[in-house]
C-alpha cells in the first residue's frame, strides 16, 4: 500500500511539473491546465495539419453557425462558439482519445484560443511522438486590459508602425488601446495648435478604430481636458482660458498656461467643440478626459471659487461638466484619479458612469490603500501601473516589474474593472518602443492571469514570441540594460541617473534628492553593466519584422544613457560639480559625443515616427550641446 501511495505521489508530482513547464512555455499562462494520465489518439505527425486548420479558422465563419467539425482520418476536431462560457473572454480546449474540442465565447477569446492551441500543440509535438490528453480552461482576471501610449511628448507613430504595434498588443491579449492626446489630433479649427506635430487625422482614427476592432481591441479616445494643455495655452488665442496667464507658484515651482480655468465658461465650450469633432470617429463607448496634475488649479482665476467651495469641489464640478459633454456624444468617461484622491470625501459624489483611473508608477505606490476608496463608492475603476521607461533612456525594469505586480494583485483583490499599462514620453521621449516591450508583455500577462513564474519566464517569452531570437540574446540584452540603472546606486525616482544628467545639466546636484547622491563608483558600475548588455546584444539574432530597427534603436538609447554617465562623471570631478566648470577640452569632447547622438536620434526617430515632435525632442539635446560649447 505504501509503495502504491509513493508511486501515486511521484506520478502526481511529475505530472504537476510537466503542467507547470507547459504553462511556462506558453506566451501567457492559462488559468487551468491539466495533463491526462493517458495518451490520446493524436500522433505528432498529424499535428502540423491540425495547426494549419486552426490557423486558417476565420471569425466570420461563426457568424451564421456555431460549430465547425472536421476529420483527420479517424481524429475529429470540433470548434464551437459556446454561449455557456461566462467568464471574461473565456475559452477552453480539451484533447481526449480521438477528439480535440475548442470552445470560445467571443471575438477576443476566438483569437486567444487559436494562439494557445497552436503554441500548446507545437510544444507537445516537439516533446514526444504521442500527445497526452489535456484540458485547458482559460479566462481573464480583468475585463479591460489596456495599454496607453503617449503621443503628445513627443513621438507620434506613423500609421504603418501603429498597425504593427496593434498586432503585437492583440497577441499579448491587450483589448483596450489609448493614444494619450493633448494636441496631436487635427482639429479643423485649431491648426495653429497642431500644425508642427504631425497629428492623427479623423480619417486615420477611423481606419485605426476599424483595424483595432478586427483584432479584438477597443480604441478608446483620449483627450486631456483640464491640465497638461501648455501647447494650446501658450498661444495668445487661448490665453484667456488659462488658470494662470502669468506665473503662479505651484508645488513644482513657477508655472503658467498649463491648466484651463474651470470657472471660465469658455473652457467648457472649447472642450464641447473638440468632443463633437473627435468622438464620432471612435466606436468605443468610453472616453478618457484626463484631468490629472492640474497644478495651477485655485492659484489663478478659480481662486475665489476655491476659497468659497473648496478645491476638491471646484475640480469635481468641472469634471462633471466634462462628463455631461461626453455623454452628449454618447460616451462614458474615464478620468485620472490622482486629484480626487486628495479629496476622498468627494469620491462618493463621482457619477456612477465615470471610471476613475488610479495611477501610480513607483514600486511603493499604495494601490492597497487607494483602491478600496473607489470600491467603497460602488464605482468601476482601473488600476494603472507604468512601463517605467520614460525619463530612463533604457528602462527601469526592477521598479516597473514590482509596480506591475502590485497593480495586478491589488487590482484583482479589490475588483478593478481594468488594468491599464501607461507608457509616457516625458522630456523628449528618448526611449524607443522596444525598450518598453518587456514591461508591456509582463503587464499583459499579469492582467490576464498573475503568476509569479511569469517574471522568471520573461526572457524566454520575449525571445520566442516577440524577437523570434533562437540565440536568446535579444531579451537577455534588453533585460540587462533595463536594470543597469540600479548599479548607479542612487535613490529611486521618476528618472534614473542617466536621464537626470541629460535633463538637469544646468542645475546643481545638491538641488535634487537623487542627484545629490550621485557617485563615481555607481556611475562606472552602471556603464560597465550597459557595456555588458551591449556585448550580449552584439550576439543577438532576432528575426522579427523590425529586427534590424530594434538593434539600432537599442544601441542608440544605450549610447545616450552612457553619455549621461560621462557627463555625470565629468561633473563629479570639478568645483561645485557644475557643468560649466568642466574643463573646456572635456566639454568639447562631450559635445562631440552628443552631436553624433543627436544626428542618430533624428534619423532613427523617423523610422517609426512622424516628423512632428522631433524638433521639440531633439532641441532638448541641442540645448545641452550648445551649453557644452
Amino acid at each position: 500500500m505504501r509503495l502504491l501511495l509513493s508511486l501515486s505521489l511521484c506520478l502526481f508530482y511529475f505530472q504537476f511539473l510537466a503542467q507547470k513547464n507547459i504553462s511556462q512555455h506558453l506566451a501567457i499562462p492559462p488559468q487551468h491546465l491539466e495533463l491526462g494520465l493517458k495518451n490520446s489518439q493524436l500522433i505528432a505527425d498529424q499535428v502540423p495539419e491540425i495547426i494549419e486548420f486552426i490557423q486558417n479558422l476565420q471569425w466570420e465563419s461563426f457568424q451564421n453557425q456555431h460549430l465547425i467539425k472536421t476529420k483527420f482520418e479517424a481524429f475529429v476536431v470540433l470548434v464551437l462558439r459556446d454561449q455557456l462560457l461566462k467568464k471574461i473572454d473565456e475559452y477552453s480546449l480539451s484533447l481526449h482519445e480521438n477528439q480535440l474540442i475548442l470552445r470560445f465565447q467571443n471575438l477576443s477569446s476566438f483569437h486567444y484560443l487559436k494562439k494557445t492551441s497552436v503554441q500548446l500543440l507545437q510544444y507537445l509535438q516537439q516533446e514526444s511522438d504521442t500527445i497526452p490528453d489535456f484540458l485547458v480552461k482559460d479566462w481573464a482576471n480583468f475585463e479591460r486590459r489596456g495599454y496607453m501610449l503617449d503621443i503628445s511628448r513627443d513621438k507620434v507613430p506613423n500609421f504603418e508602425s501603429t498597425l504593427d504595434f496593434v498586432d503585437l498588443l492583440s497577441e499579448w491579449r491587450i483589448n483596450e488601446l489609448q493614444l494619450y492626446t493633448e494636441h496631436t489630433f487635427a482639429y479643423k479649427n485649431h491648426q495653429r495648435v497642431w500644425e508642427n506635430y504631425s497629428p492623427f487625422t479623423a480619417e486615420q482614427i477611423r481606419k485605426l478604430d476599424s483595424y483595432c476592432r478586427a483584432k479584438g481591441i477597443d480604441l478608446v479616445p483620449n483627450q486631456n481636458s483640464f491640465g497638461h494643455l501648455a501647447t494650446w495655452l501658450k498661444h495668445d488665442q487661448y490665453k484667456e482660458l488659462a488658470e494662470c496667464e502669468d506665473n503662479c507658484k505651484t508645488k513644482w515651482g513657477n508655472s503658467k498656461r498649463t491648466s484651463l480655468a474651470p470657472t471660465n465658461p469658455n473652457s467648457l465650450k472649447l472642450m464641447e467643440e473638440l468632443y463633437s469633432e473627435l468622438l464620432p470617429n471612435f466606436t468605443s463607448p468610453y472616453f478618457n478626459i484626463g484631468g490629472d496634475e492640474t497644478l495651477e488649479l485655485c492659484l489663478g482665476k478659480s481662486k475665489a471659487a476655491c476659497d468659497s467651495l473648496g478645491k476638491g469641489k471646484v475640480y469635481l464640478d468641472y469634471i462633471k461638466k466634462l462628463n455631461a459633454a461626453a455623454k452628449a456624444q454618447h460616451k462614458d468617461c474615464q478620468f485620472w484619479g490622482d486629484i480626487i484622491l486628495n479629496h476622498p470625501e468627494l469620491i462618493a459624489e463621482i457619477p456612477k458612469n465615470m471610471t476613475p483611473l488610479v495611477w501610480g508608477y513607483d514600486a511603493i505606490y499604495p494601490f492597497d490603500k487607494n483602491l478600496p476608496k473607489f470600491k467603497a463608492a460602488g464605482l468601476d475603476f482601473y488600476v494603472c501601473p507604468g512601463t517605467s521607461t520614460w525619463r530612463s533612456e533604457i528602462g527601469k525594469n526592477q521598479n516597473a516589474f514590482i509596480n506591475l505586480k502590485k497593480a495586478a494583485v491589488e487590482g484583482k483583490k479589490n475588483g478593478a474593472k481594468g488594468y491599464l499599462i501607461t507608457d509616457w514620453g516625458d522630456y523628449g521621449h528618448f526611449q524607443p518602443r522596444s525598450i518598453s516591450y518587456a514591461s508591456i508583455i509582463l503587464g499583459a500577462s499579469y492582467a490576464w492571469n498573475y503568476q509569479d513564474y511569469s517574471l522568471n519566464n520573461l526572457e524566454e517569452t520575449l525571445n520566442k514570441y516577440v524577437f523570434l531570437d533562437k540565440s536568446g540574446n535579444s531579451a537577455k540584452a534588453l533585460l540587462c540594460l533595463g536594470n543597469a540603472y540600479q548599479k548607479a546606486n542612487i535613490p529611486e525616482g521618476n528618472a534614473n541617473a542617466f536621464h537626470l544628467m541629460i535633463r538637469r545639466y544646468k542645475w546643481t546636484l545638491k538641488g535634487n534628492y537623487q542627484t545629490r547622491e550621485l557617485n563615481k563608483k555607481g556611475l562606472m558600475a552602471a556603464e560597465e553593466e550597459i557595456d555588458r548588455g551591449l556585448q550580449i546584444l552584439s550576439k543577438a539574432m532576432p528575426e522579427c519584422k523590425d529586427a534590424s530597427l530594434i538593434l539600432e534603436e537599442v544601441k542608440q538609447a544605450s549610447a545616450l544613457a552612457k553619455f549621461g554617465i560621462h557627463l555625470g562623471l565629468a561633473r563629479l570631478e570639478v568645483e561645485d560639480k557644475k557643468t560649466k566648470n568642466i574643463p573646456p577640452s572635456k566639454r568639447k569632447a562631450l559635445a562631440q559625443e552628443l552631436k553624433i547622438l543627436i544626428e542618430n536620434h533624428k534619423r532613427i526617430w523617423l523610422l517609426r515616427n512622424r516628423p512632428g515632435g522631433l524638433q521639440d525632442s531633439s532641441q532638448k539635446l541641442q540645448d545641452l550641446y550648445l551649453y557644452l560649447l
